[in-house]
């Protein structure tokens, strides 16, 4: 009976030690594995609330509904360059102090008038800076993870077998004139 419950006990531990690497989780770094990034999880709350801002939820899902941030981390990880992974990166890090510049408040503590006012300056910055390139970067990527994301796939395209419908009963000479 003994070696029975030396047995189990045996699996008990192993598969404790098997699961617990997984469960440890470092505190403070990115909730998804990222290979050329280091984020931490304050700097992707902070991208959160960016795309929230770009995309917010209205009738539709928003973009921390459809975690839009994780896609653009990912893409950013995967295809871009090194320098713009940089830039990323640097201008995620000086948004703060670029929001407490021009509103004295963290990005996260402004009104949803402030922050879409905030990113407006960026955008129209003529200088090249890191901040305008996160932005660009981080507007394409949301919109591109909308796009195809599966609440646009599904919900709102209607899949249609061949691309355009057939109307047999079209007069010939106005669709003729309406290509013409």
């Amino acid at each position: 009976m003994k070696r029975r419950a030396a047995i189990k006990s045996l699996f008990i531990i192993a598969g404790g030690i098997a699961i617990l690497p997984s469960c440890s989780g470092e505190a403070g770094k990115a909730s998804i594995e990222l290979s050329n990034l280091d984020i931490t999880a304050v700097q992707e709350n902070l991208l959160a609330e960016v795309t929230e801002t770009i995309l917010p939820k209205t009738s539709s899902p928003g973009a921390k509904d459809l975690n839009l941030h994780l896609f653009v981390l990912k893409m950013v990880d995967d295809c871009h360059s090194k320098s713009d992974q940089e830039s990323f990166v640097k201008g995620l890090n000086s948004l703060n102090s670029f929001a407490k510049e021009k509103f004295s408040s963290e990005f996260k503590e402004l009104s949803s008038a402030q922050r879409i006012q905030l990113l407006q300056n960026l955008e129209a910055n003529e200088a090249e800076t890191d901040s305008q390139r996160f932005y660009g970067i981080t507007k394409r990527r949301t919109i591109q993870g909308f796009l195809n994301s599966k609440y646009v796939m599904k919900d709102l395209k209607q899949y249609e077998l061949i691309p355009g419908k057939y109307n047999g009963y079209s007069a010939v000479q106005k669709t003729m004139e309406k290509l013409g």
